[in-house]
Protein backbone atom coordinates (compact mmCIF):
# COMPACT_ATOMS: atom_id res chain seq x y z
CA UNK A 1 0.00 0.00 0.00
CA UNK A 2 1.31 3.41 -0.93
CA UNK A 3 1.30 6.31 1.52
CA UNK A 4 -1.39 8.18 -0.42
CA UNK A 5 -3.76 5.20 -0.09
CA UNK A 6 -2.90 4.82 3.60
CA UNK A 7 -3.77 8.48 4.21
CA UNK A 8 -7.04 8.16 2.26
CA UNK A 9 -8.07 5.19 4.42
CA UNK A 10 -7.14 7.13 7.57
CA UNK A 11 -9.55 9.90 6.57
CA UNK A 12 -12.49 7.51 6.96
CA UNK A 13 -11.47 6.32 10.45
CA UNK A 14 -11.71 7.63 13.98
CA UNK A 15 -9.20 5.24 15.57
CA UNK A 16 -6.39 3.28 13.99
CA UNK A 17 -6.10 -0.48 14.33
CA UNK A 18 -3.75 -3.07 12.92
CA UNK A 19 -4.15 -6.81 12.58
CA UNK A 20 -1.14 -9.09 12.84
CA UNK A 21 -0.42 -11.71 10.20
CA UNK A 22 -2.12 -14.38 12.35
CA UNK A 23 -5.32 -12.28 12.50
CA UNK A 24 -4.86 -11.19 16.11
CA UNK A 25 -5.11 -7.45 16.72
CA UNK A 26 -2.09 -5.38 17.60
CA UNK A 27 -3.02 -4.23 21.13
CA UNK A 28 -5.11 -1.06 20.88
CA UNK A 29 -2.68 0.90 23.07
CA UNK A 30 0.17 0.73 20.51
CA UNK A 31 2.24 3.78 19.68
CA UNK A 32 3.84 4.72 16.39
CA UNK A 33 7.26 5.67 17.68
CA UNK A 34 8.91 6.39 14.33
CA UNK A 35 7.84 7.55 10.90
CA UNK A 36 10.57 7.84 8.34
CA UNK A 37 12.08 6.78 5.08
CA UNK A 38 14.12 3.60 4.91
CA UNK A 39 16.59 3.55 2.05
CA UNK A 40 18.37 0.39 1.01
CA UNK A 41 21.18 0.58 -1.54
CA UNK A 42 22.41 -2.79 -2.70
CA UNK A 43 23.80 -4.89 -5.51
CA UNK A 44 21.81 -7.98 -6.41
CA UNK A 45 23.47 -11.31 -7.22
CA UNK A 46 23.39 -10.43 -10.93
CA UNK A 47 25.53 -7.32 -10.34
CA UNK A 48 22.74 -4.74 -10.77
CA UNK A 49 22.89 -1.77 -8.40
CA UNK A 50 19.48 -1.15 -6.86
CA UNK A 51 17.82 1.25 -4.45
CA UNK A 52 14.67 0.66 -2.45
CA UNK A 53 12.88 3.44 -0.55
CA UNK A 54 9.95 2.86 1.77
CA UNK A 55 7.91 4.91 4.22
CA UNK A 56 8.41 3.17 7.55
CA UNK A 57 6.15 3.18 10.63
CA UNK A 58 7.40 1.55 13.82
CA UNK A 59 4.65 0.14 16.04
CA UNK A 60 5.47 -0.25 19.71
CA UNK A 61 3.59 -1.21 22.84
CA UNK A 62 4.13 0.20 26.32
CA UNK A 63 2.30 -0.44 29.57
CA UNK A 64 0.02 2.61 29.12
CA UNK A 65 -3.00 0.49 28.22
CA UNK A 66 -5.33 3.50 28.06
CA UNK A 67 -3.40 5.08 25.16
CA UNK A 68 -5.23 5.21 21.81
CA UNK A 69 -3.90 6.64 18.57
CA UNK A 70 -6.60 8.47 16.64
CA UNK A 71 -6.62 8.64 12.88
CA UNK A 72 -6.50 12.44 13.09
CA UNK A 73 -3.40 12.33 15.30
CA UNK A 74 -1.65 9.87 12.97
CA UNK A 75 -2.57 12.00 9.94
CA UNK A 76 -0.92 14.97 11.66
CA UNK A 77 2.21 12.94 12.41
CA UNK A 78 2.43 11.78 8.80
CA UNK A 79 1.93 15.34 7.50
CA UNK A 80 4.68 16.64 9.79
CA UNK A 81 7.04 13.91 8.58
CA UNK A 82 6.18 14.55 4.93
CA UNK A 83 7.05 18.23 5.37
CA UNK A 84 10.17 17.82 7.52
CA UNK A 85 11.62 14.75 5.80
CA UNK A 86 10.34 15.30 2.26
CA UNK A 87 8.53 11.95 2.25
CA UNK A 88 7.08 11.11 -1.15
CA UNK A 89 4.29 8.69 -2.07
CA UNK A 90 6.13 5.42 -1.47
CA UNK A 91 5.15 1.96 -0.30
CA UNK A 92 4.43 1.74 3.43
CA UNK A 93 6.29 -0.75 5.57
CA UNK A 94 5.54 -1.41 9.24
CA UNK A 95 8.05 -2.61 11.81
CA UNK A 96 6.50 -4.56 14.66
CA UNK A 97 8.10 -6.56 17.44
CA UNK A 98 7.21 -10.25 17.63
CA UNK A 99 10.02 -12.80 18.11
CA UNK A 100 12.28 -10.21 16.48
CA UNK A 101 11.65 -6.94 14.70
CA UNK A 102 9.43 -7.92 11.80
CA UNK A 103 8.98 -5.93 8.62
CA UNK A 104 5.53 -6.07 7.04
CA UNK A 105 3.63 -4.69 4.12
CA UNK A 106 0.19 -3.20 4.74
CA UNK A 107 -3.26 -3.96 3.32
CA UNK A 108 -6.62 -2.48 4.31
CA UNK A 109 -9.74 -4.53 4.94
CA UNK A 110 -12.85 -4.06 7.08
CA UNK A 111 -11.71 -0.69 8.46
CA UNK A 112 -8.41 -2.13 9.69
CA UNK A 113 -4.86 -2.08 8.49
CA UNK A 114 -3.49 -5.58 8.14
CA UNK A 115 0.19 -6.49 8.44
CA UNK A 116 1.15 -8.77 5.57
CA UNK A 117 4.32 -10.84 5.41
CA UNK A 118 7.17 -9.88 3.16
CA UNK A 119 9.41 -12.46 1.53
CA UNK A 120 12.95 -12.58 0.23
CA UNK A 121 13.45 -13.17 -3.47
CA UNK A 122 16.22 -13.32 -6.03
CA UNK A 123 15.96 -10.20 -8.20
CA UNK A 124 18.36 -11.54 -10.83
CA UNK A 125 17.19 -15.11 -11.29
CA UNK A 126 17.68 -14.80 -15.06
CA UNK A 127 21.40 -14.16 -14.61
CA UNK A 128 22.48 -16.07 -11.51
CA UNK A 129 21.73 -19.64 -12.53
CA UNK A 130 18.46 -20.36 -10.78
CA UNK A 131 16.56 -22.80 -12.97
CA UNK A 132 13.13 -21.73 -14.07
CA UNK A 133 10.33 -23.50 -12.30
CA UNK A 134 9.02 -26.34 -14.40
CA UNK A 135 5.38 -26.25 -15.35
CA UNK A 136 3.55 -29.16 -13.77
CA UNK A 137 0.84 -30.75 -15.88
CA UNK A 138 -1.46 -33.66 -15.39
CA UNK A 139 -1.38 -36.21 -18.18
CA UNK A 140 -5.08 -35.56 -18.69
CA UNK A 141 -4.23 -31.97 -19.67
CA UNK A 142 -2.07 -33.10 -22.58
CA UNK A 143 -3.37 -33.67 -26.08
CA UNK A 144 -5.54 -36.67 -26.60
CA UNK A 145 -3.54 -39.78 -27.55
CA UNK A 146 -6.00 -40.45 -30.34
CA UNK A 147 -4.97 -37.29 -32.17
CA UNK A 148 -1.33 -37.27 -31.14
CA UNK A 149 -0.26 -40.85 -31.71
CA UNK A 150 -2.60 -42.08 -34.39
CA UNK A 151 -1.29 -43.14 -37.77
CA UNK A 152 -0.54 -39.98 -39.66
CA UNK A 153 -0.69 -37.95 -36.43
CA UNK A 154 2.93 -36.86 -36.86
CA UNK A 155 4.29 -38.04 -33.53
CA UNK A 156 6.41 -40.89 -34.87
Amino acid sequence: MRLSEFKTKLNSLENVSFLQVDGLPVPAHFHITEVGVTTKNFIDCGGTIREEKLVNFQLWEANDTHHRLTAKKLSGIIELCENKLGIADMEVEVEYQTNTIGRYGVEYKDDQFKLVPKFTNCLASDSCGIPKEKVKLNLSELSSPATCCSPGGGCC
